[in-house]
């Protein structure tokens, strides 16, 4: 059976470029049994409250949700298993240290297949305070609002 190339996004994570400042991006495998690639390649699955943590010089992803798949019986898992993610050993030593600092987080942004093999993009970031929300809300909104009369005045 061919595998088909390219990328088809499963999940993204919305909430993370809203309460997160993001530093820096990685792309890294993340290792599933069969029944939870079935069940997100129908797209059942959550990143919402789900971060990464390095142990023990490995990288686990915590609070991933992966519905079930609903013909998998006894060899479905549990939803929300810690699960390792795929990286090189440099990586997550890059990312250990990042993490340490004061105030960074590691945090999944979306979920995604790529070439047939599930990818996750994690990503360092900085949590916001409640006032630089607004001011990104602010600035999305005069953004828009810049684009509305530029495009009233081509008309």
């Amino acid at each position: 059976m061919p595998v088909k190339k390219g990328t088809k996004p499963i999940a993204q994570n919305k909430k993370a470029r809203h309460d997160y400042f993001i530093e820096d991006t990685l792309e890294c495998g993340i290792e599933l049994f069969g029944t939870e690639v079935k069940s997100l390649r129908k797209g059942a699955c959550n990143l919402k409250d789900s971060y990464a943590q390095v142990k023990n010089g490995e990288l686990f992803i915590v609070g991933l949700h992966i519905s079930p798949y609903e013909k998998g019986n006894i060899f479905n898992r549990d939803p929300f298993r810690t699960r390792r993610l795929l990286a090189h050993k440099s990586e997550i030593k890059r990312l250990a240290a990042r993490s340490q600092q004061d105030g960074m987080s590691l945090i999944p942004l979306s979920l995604y297949l790529r070439d047939g093999r599930v990818k996750l993009e994690l990503a360092t970031a900085k949590g916001k305070k409640l006032y630089d929300k607004r001011h990104t809300i602010a600035a999305r909104d005069a953004g828009r609002e810049m684009e509305r009369r530029m495009k009233e005045d081509r008309t």
